[in-house]
């Protein structure tokens, strides 16, 4: 079994805190939005009263990898009958046994970010395969929660009933408007994403290619080792585009670092071809920057049309022609017009965006309802 890590209060007056066992693929704090989202939930439920059991699985996931099911299997079997349990999907998805196998003994939850099936770069086969699998371990749980709107109706098309579903949107911290670059410095372009085939930094380089003529500095805050190969692919191709000087890989940030790229940047980029929400669009947007996107996935629900451009993933012109229309006007004069009217509206819809601390009780909410409904009615595995 992996680590544990526990979270939340003792509780008060006597009165024992609400437990629950959170599951996760490997360790927590990994930097990536399912990760922290994860823990900003965790911690948010623990300021809620809750005990939160973490339990960080050891194992290659998704998978399949007999290790990891082996991992769930033992881990589940060691949480308490009758108790709350939520399994992150990039655990469970590939590995559905251990969940019908304890889902009659567990309330069992799953999480689920995007059907791991839906990860850009897989075969169609491997791509099938993935799909039956999760659908079966969909089944078997109590409920589902999801983190936007547009995964619910993907999972109602997996077979996953609306009434197990519920939505708990991420939070977005507060945070000062970007304040740009230092003055006499080109704009700033800003990517923060794990450089991975879904994430499409690949067509993010063939975009600024077409727009080298333009003044631009790009910095790709993400790591470059969950896909090593892939990474080293990108980076020969900024190589061979002659782009070294203008394209920065800063990998993996802490929070301080990251949030001084926000706030050094002019243009927001995440060409990414899908999202089951887009976090890094929502700080943003909270940031009041401009975003230039792709319609891949949740992502045209997370940003309105008003605060971004959006084209279609994968289009490597359409992504540069949004881009320059942002450096640039028809007239020659800098894009700085366009760029303001985003970012106008980007703040103006950051004021509607949920804290973290309204989002775990969104999150609270959901797991109360999913385990309430099917607290004396077996579910079928």
């Amino acid at each position: 079994m992996g680590p544990l890590r526990r979270h939340g209060v003792n509780g008060a007056g006597g009165h024992s805190p609400r437990t629950l066992h959170v599951l996760v693929p490997g360790p927590l704090d990994q930097r990536t939005g399912g990760y922290i989202y994860d823990g900003r939930m965790i911690d948010g439920l623990g300021r809620l009263g809750w005990r939160v059991v973490v339990h960080e699985l050891d194992g290659a996931f998704p998978g399949p990898d007999a290790r990891g099911c082996g991992q769930l299997d033992s881990t589940l079997a060691a949480v308490p009958a009758a108790t709350i349990a939520l399994v992150d999907g990039l655990a469970s998805g590939a590995h559905p046994e251990p969940i019908r196998r304890h889902a009659g003994r567990l309330r069992l939850l799953t999480l689920v970010h995007h059907p791991i099936a839906d990860e850009t770069g897989r075969a169609s086969a491997d791509r099938d395969r993935l799909l039956a699998l999760e659908r079966v371990a969909l089944a078997a749980c109590a409920g589902v929660i999801v983190t936007s709107t547009f995964t619910a109706t993907r999972l109602e098309a997996l077979g996953v009933p609306r009434a197990r579903i519920r939505v708990a949107p991420p939070g977005t911290d507060a945070a000062p408007v970007a304040r740009g670059p230092e003055p006499g410095q080109p704009p700033q372009l800003l990517c923060v994403a794990s450089v991975t085939p879904r994430k499409g930094l690949n067509v993010l380089v063939d975009a600024l290619a077409r727009i080298r003529h333009l003044p631009w500095h790009c910095v790709c805050a993400g790591s470059v080792t969950r896909d090593a190969a892939h990474a080293a692919t990108v980076r020969r191709q900024v190589v061979t585009s002659d782009l070294e000087a203008r394209i920065q890989f800063v990998g993996e940030c802490d929070r301080e670092t990251l949030d001084a790229l926000y706030d050094s940047s002019s243009i927001f980029v995440l060409p990414s071809h899908y999202e089951g929400y887009g976090m890094v669009l929502s700080e943003a947007l909270a940031r009041g920057l401009p975003i230039v996107s792709t319609t891949g996935g949740a992502i045209p629900s997370t940003v309105p049309p008003d605060c971004g451009l959006l084209v279609s993933s994968g289009d490597d012109e359409a992504l540069a022609t949004a881009l320059g229309r942002l450096l640039t006007d028809h007239s020659g004069a800098t894009g700085s017009s366009r760029r303001a009217a985003l970012s106008a509206a980007s703040r103006r819809h950051a004021q509607c965006l949920p804290t973290w601390d309204v989002a775990a009780r969104t999150f609270e909410r959901a797991i109360d309802e999913l385990t309430e409904l099917t607290r004396d009615v077996p579910h079928s595995s």
